[in-house]
């Protein structure tokens, strides 16, 4: 069930027509009102697909030369700092915006297993069936890849601690954990979001010593008191259990309690445990881990049995490692991208319309990356349609601040992970899009409009 739940629906694949209509998304047809600025929202949710169109073509991105698509790479391994003019008169043209295309599209991952699809891994079962695995029913294989999975994974921790990663992605095959270092969504210490998660998982953390919090929980906690609204999941018990409480004492001084059968506590930890179990899978489950807790949790997940299937398509096979630079094992990847050109109905007849899709797993890095470099490219005006990997869209909560970071503190103590500065900036933004996520953006004359 929770693999149809989360299961990606979009095709990686897109035809023309699919191209053309997806280029006619109205902001009527969205949820949330446009906000216009010059700068997007941070978003920290995982994208598997942009579909950018545009009245000027996509040709500059086709064919790239063997130079350039070395250079990108270059650029891309030694954190070149690339700056491109706010217009570029002949994209096609332009060797430094076609390297530096290239540059935006790369990403490390682990373990790197070229016929099996390794994001998204929730709800993956259907596209791995019938792979093989020749891991399945092999205990040494197994226990080698779990050997090498967990050097990776403290690699890319202990990159995080010292500030030389800026984020990185933990993704299961029943949960997603997002790690950020200290600095990120307004904390001064490392930080990690885990969505969605059980009661046993919960349970199994607490048995740990790991501390934790259940912001969305809390959040809805507050508005209760301050507000006196309706509550959210999971709150409503608590304040049930305490009014019973308070009924009976009440009862006690009538002297009728006798005539009323008072709940046994068998009775109210059932009752507490349905709403917790309630709350599982769903969004409002997101768990938040901080500063030295977050190392507890890489020794609990790397100790977790329950961390790797052990029957079905995904059985023996470690979690993947997503980040957006490298690691110890890790493998370089490319981002999949292809233009298209579809003729679409306008007033006149028939007009030309410039079509780029972009698939695979888009970190927020390359998000805002390709926001700047289409900004020069398509001279400050496109659309794109962005498609969420919807267990991921949790992690844009707001997190519960203890006090304001210093804003060039921050900056120049992340100097060296590996982001370019405008783009470290928008990631050090403090999160306003909750459990939602971009899914529209449209750039008019430099001026972008966005919805989620």
């Amino acid at each position: 069930e929770n693999d149809m739940l989360w299961e990606e629906t979009l095709s990686e694949r897109t035809t023309a027509t699919e191209l053309s209509q997806a280029s006619h998304i109205s902001f009527s047809e969205l949820d949330t009102p446009f906000s216009e600025n010059t700068e997007l929202p941070v978003d920290w949710s995982i994208k598997t697909r942009l579909l950018v169109t545009s009245s000027q073509p996509f040709t500059w991105a086709d064919h790239l030369k063997a130079q350039e698509e070395a250079q990108g790479l270059v650029q891309h391994c030694r954190a070149t700092e690339v700056t491109l003019p706010q217009s570029i008169k002949d994209p096609k043209l332009s060797t430094e915006l076609r390297c530096a295309f290239q540059q935006s599209l790369i990403y490390w991952l682990h373990p790197a297993l070229s016929w099996l699809p390794l994001f998204p891994r929730i709800g993956a079962d259907r596209k791995m069936a019938g792979k093989t695995i020749p891991w399945s029913n092999d205990e040494t294989m197994q226990h080698s890849l779990m050997s090498d999975w967990s050097v990776s994974f403290t690699s890319l921790y202990n990159l995080l601690k010292t500030k030389l990663c800026p984020y990185f992605y933990v993704c299961t095959y029943q949960f997603t954990v997002l790690f950020r270092a200290a600095g990120f969504a307004g904390s001064n210490v490392v930080t990690a979001l885990i969505s969605p998660t059980t009661r046993g998982l919960r349970e199994a953390m607490k048995n740990e010593g790991i501390e934790f919090s259940l912001p969305l929980i809390e959040e809805n906690d507050q508005k209760k008191k301050a507000h006196g609204t309706s509550m959210g999941l999971g709150e409503e018990q608590a304040i049930s259990d305490e009014d019973e409480e308070e009924s009976f004492s009440w009862l006690e001084e009538m002297g009728v309690q006798d005539k009323i059968k008072k709940p046994d506590i068998h009775s109210i930890k059932l009752r507490k445990e349905k709403h917790e179990v309630q709350m599982d899978h769903r969004p409002e489950s997101v768990v938040l881990v901080k500063g030295i807790n977050t190392f507890t949790l890489l020794n609990f997940l790397i100790n977790c049995k329950s961390l790797v299937a052990t029957s079905g398509a995904q059985a023996g096979l470690p979690p993947t490692l997503l980040s957006p630079v490298a690691f110890r094992g890790a493998t370089m990847q490319m981002l999949k991208a292809r233009s298209i050109n579809v003729k679409t109905q306008a007033l006149s007849g028939y007009k030309d319309q410039f079509s780029m899709e972009i698939t695979g797993p888009i970190m927020p890095h390359a998000l805002h990356s390709m926001t700047m470099l289409l900004k020069s490219s398509q001279s400050g005006s496109f659309s794109a349609g962005l498609y969420p990997h919807e267990p991921t869209a949790v992690f844009n909560i707001r997190l519960p601040l203890e006090k304001i970071l210093d804003k060039e503190v921050v900056h120049k103590e992340l100097t060296n992970c590996g982001l370019h500065p405008k783009t470290l900036e928008q990631l050090s933004q403090i999160p306003l899009l909750g459990k939602s996520s971009l899914r529209k953006v449209e750039m008019n004359d430099y001026m972008c409009n966005w919805r989620s």
